[in-house]
């Protein structure tokens, strides 16, 4: 298994089978833009097993913390550590980029997602709820 960083739009779109819905090329080019924004890739006999993304949340008295917004491993790769391996770079990069920490919020009721974060070190921090503003509409 190759981890790297996805440094081009084909990269992203490469990962097709990955995602919950059809990624767009737009959207794609312009998460590579944003600063902070971050996308680990997976490969597996060069071809992409699963990925991680993380955005950097920065705020003036907190200092950057990392979030880990979405885990994917491919179904055929699932329960070969592919996400512990994905999540595990994911926090060595925050590491590196200074980060302070790293947060991921999960369903109590995803056991593979919450196994998986554990066995990368994660500890539980507390019930919280999340809520949502929902405007509609992609993009």
């Amino acid at each position: 298994m190759d981890i790297r960083p996805a440094t081009t739009t084909s990269e992203l779109l490469a990962a097709v089978r990955l995602y919950d819905a059809p990624p767009r090329p737009e959207w794609a080019a312009r998460f590579l833009a944003a600063g902070g924004h971050l996308m680990l890739i997976a490969y597996v006999d060069g071809a992409p097993a699963g990925f991680v993304s993380g955005i950097e949340m920065l705020h003036p008295d907190k200092g950057t913390e990392m979030c880990l917004y979405e885990l994917s491993v491919d179904e055929p790769f699932r329960r070969r550590g592919v996400g512990r391996a994905l999540t595990e770079a994911l926090a060595a990069e925050a590491r590196r980029r200074g980060c302070y920490g790293m947060w991921v919020g999960v369903d109590r009721d995803n056991d593979a997602a919450l196994a998986t974060y554990r066995s990368a070190g994660a500890s539980d921090d507390g019930d919280f709820t999340m809520l949502v503003w929902e405007f509609g509409g992609a993009g």
